[in-house]
């Protein structure tokens, strides 16, 4: 029996023959084992000892030697490390005699990394400072993977360290070279006559910007015109950075390799340098500014007649934020404000708002989540928490914006025509597109939903999928389930990306759509200016192959930004909670797994962790199929979405991690 045992083990951890193998990128977890995630597949699992010293990021081969069943998920094995990841970890430099280590307490990265002792010291840093390294090999006879320091971040805890090594981890920059500041610094200020040659000239049309009240720039801006036959003439005019930044440059390759600006929660790490992101590129009132733009002619039920797409030169006669705009739509706005910009502000929303009644009838799904706002003071301490709503003035500019972006889109894939085909020689172009719901997933919210009442139809395509969604999610609304469908639905989505096949975006309900109105902080919106230029002057296709290279760069660069940002968030809240330990709060059920159930409390939305091993009422067990929580002993049932009371256990900002405990009756509440 031993001897089968053994045997049995050996089939099902070692690669066989017949044993499917792929290539994935390694997540790493605490304890040292792994998920290969693989793309247009679901994650295989590998145990610690069936890593092959593959760390975090690495992309290697996997042989899936356990397929996933009801029970259980895909197991597999690595069998060779295609590529090191370039990421650095970031951790605190360690000297012991002549020896350095950079201890982890990452939670992707369980081992400490052997460095050089002098590399070390030469990049400035010091015994017990937190520092970035990057691996350089760990063979399968070493004990530990070896690295070399690339970054000192200064002292533990100080917020500039802190947020830097959150930019390191992602391998983001802070800072631009002095090269790039010089060559931008080059870029001349001045408005001259060739510029201005062959662009409409809107400086004498009203024109105004509308961001939040902390905006340090400024790159779209609307115009609006009462025509002579009561039409009336809206402008989206976008800052023309394609003008200043051309291609080849040093500050073109480091826009495309930076590719977005980065949102930290005390801080923006900017595509471009200041002097074009905050001056030339920013629509400032009073000031003439070059642009690229689309204008319509609309009639007052928000058809679109007519538009014309080009480059232009523009003043902004007003600055506005969304609070002074959403108190001009509601009739709250100061007596002196000018009458043309009151009528031009209420006459924008009313046509906002049929634009956005029609994307819902053709399909549009809006989840209309709050946006996490953290407060920090001036050392960048974490001083308030709150979750903020979308107003009226917030979907009156997105409304124009999305108009613009979807109509490039359609400009450039029909071959000029209006509400047409797609056009099978149109020239290759940067689409932002959104495919399909996955249904399997949609089937699982269907069954979810059913358990508590409601009812919810077949989809068997994305159309009727949407019309479902979107009916599930009204009947629900301010009920305490909506919360927990929003979140599974958000889970069956596609990924949102660039490329140069324009599937439409199922999201939207938009047949064609683009990015084109943000190239200050979005290189892919400056590739597309450069597209359209070249298009609108007669030009020929770019290559394909080579533009969709860079759709799928832009995608990673994307998605490397959105978790640096995640990252920051998640730092700050746990930074907020550190003194709130022992505090009870009530929340509702946010995530469930088979090893612990995630709470939001109120009113913030922060989330931690509850452990299910440290519920002592009863033995909970995770049921996928129903998604909750089952207790063996008293059968009680937790679903996502219920209302709970906790208490905060732990707040460990290393691993940006907050814990929870659950209270379970009146006997087990701690004076607060």
């Amino acid at each position: 029996m031993k001897n089968n045992s053994r045997q049995s083990r050996r089939q099902r951890h070692n690669p066989r023959k017949n044993c499917p193998e792929f290539i994935g990128k390694v997540q790493m977890t605490r304890e040292g084992s792994a998920f290969v995630l693989i793309e247009g597949q679901d994650d295989v699992f590998v145990r610690t000892a069936a890593t092959r010293n593959a760390l975090n990021g690495d992309t290697v081969k996997v042989s899936v030697t356990r397929e996933g069943t009801r029970q259980g998920r895909r197991e597999g094995r690595i069998t060779e490390i295609v590529e090191r990841s370039s990421r650095p970890f970031v951790g605190i430099l360690h000297l012991v005699d002549s020896r350095a280590w950079v201890l982890m307490q990452s939670r992707s990265m369980p081992y400490d990394i052997e460095v050089d002792l002098q590399q070390a010291l030469d990049t400035g840093a010091r015994h017990g400072m937190k520092v970035a390294v990057v691996v350089d090999h760990w063979n399968r006879n070493e004990s530990a993977p070896a690295g070399h320091v690339v970054e000192a971040l200064g002292e533990p805890g100080a917020n500039d360290t802190e947020m830097h090594a959150i930019l390191a981890e992602f391998n983001l920059p802070h800072r631009f070279s002095k090269a790039v500041e010089n060559a931008a610094d080059r870029i001349s200020d001045k408005i001259t006559r060739e510029d201005l040659k062959d662009r409409r000239d809107f400086r004498d049309t009203l024109t105004f910007t509308i961001d939040p009240s902390d905006a340090k720039d400024f790159d779209d801006a609307l115009s609006y015109k009462v025509l002579p036959d009561g039409r009336m003439e809206v402008g989206v005019h976008i800052a023309d950075v394609s003008w200043y930044v051309r291609p080849g440059t040093p500050v073109d390759k480091e826009a495309r390799e930076r590719g977005t600006s980065v949102y930290l929660v005390d801080r923006t790490v900017p595509m471009l340098p200041e002097k074009l992101s905050n001056k030339l590129c920013s629509l400032r009132p009073h000031e003439a500014k070059l642009t690229f733009s689309v204008v319509f002619c609309l009639s007052s039920d928000a058809r679109v007649i007519s538009r014309w797409i080009g480059r232009t030169v523009i003043e902004s006669d007003f600055r506005l934020d969304y609070d002074q705009a959403q108190a001009i739509i509601t009739g709250d706005a100061p007596k002196q404000t000018p009458k043309p910009l009151k009528e031009a502000i209420s006459a924008l929303h009313s046509l906002a708002s049929k634009l956005k009644e029609q994307r819902f009838r053709n399909g549009a799904i809006d989840f209309d989540r709050p946006e996490m706002k953290i407060e920090v003071d001036a050392q960048g301490r974490p001083v308030n928490v709150f979750q903020k709503y979308s107003q009226e003035s917030n979907w009156l500019i997105e409304e124009f914006m999305l108009l613009a972006n979807r109509t490039v889109a359609e400009f450039v894939a029909t071959g000029g025509r209006m509400n047409g085909t797609p056009d099978r020689k149109a020239k290759a172009f940067v689409y932002r597109v959104h495919g399909e719901p996955d249904l399997e997933k949609l089937e699982n919210l269907r069954g979810f939903a059913g358990h508590f009442g409601y009812k919810m139809g077949v989809s068997k395509t994305g159309k009727s999928a949407s019309e479902q969604l979107r009916a599930l999610l009204n009947s629900s609304k301010g009920k305490p389930e909506n919360k927990a469908f929003e979140n599974l639905a958000l889970r069956s989505m596609a990924k949102a990306c660039y490329s140069t096949e324009n599937i439409g975006h199922y999201g939207l309900a938009f047949s064609f759509y683009t990015h084109f109105t943000s190239p200050i902080r979005r290189y892919p919106d400056t590739m597309v200016h450069r597209l359209l230029s070249e298009y609108l002057a007669g030009g020929r296709s770019h290559n394909s192959e080579k533009l969709e290279k860079e759709c799928r760069y832009a995608s990673e660069r994307e998605s490397v930004a959105a978790d640096a940002e995640r990252t920051s968030i998640k730092y700050k809240l746990v930074e907020f909670m550190q003194d709130k330990i022992g505090r009870e709060y009530e929340g509702s059920v946010s995530g469930l797994t088979e090893w612990g159930m995630y709470v939001e409390i109120d009113p913030t939305g922060i989330e931690g962790m509850i452990p299910l091993r440290e519920i002592r009422s009863d033995f909970f067990e995770f049921d996928e199929s129903r998604y909750c929580l089952k207790g063996k002993r008293t059968r009680r049932r937790i679903n996502f979405g219920d209302r709970v009371r906790i208490r905060v256990k732990n707040a460990n900002l290393e691993q940006r991690l907050l814990d929870f405990e659950l209270i379970e009756d009146n006997t087990d509440r701690a004076d607060v």
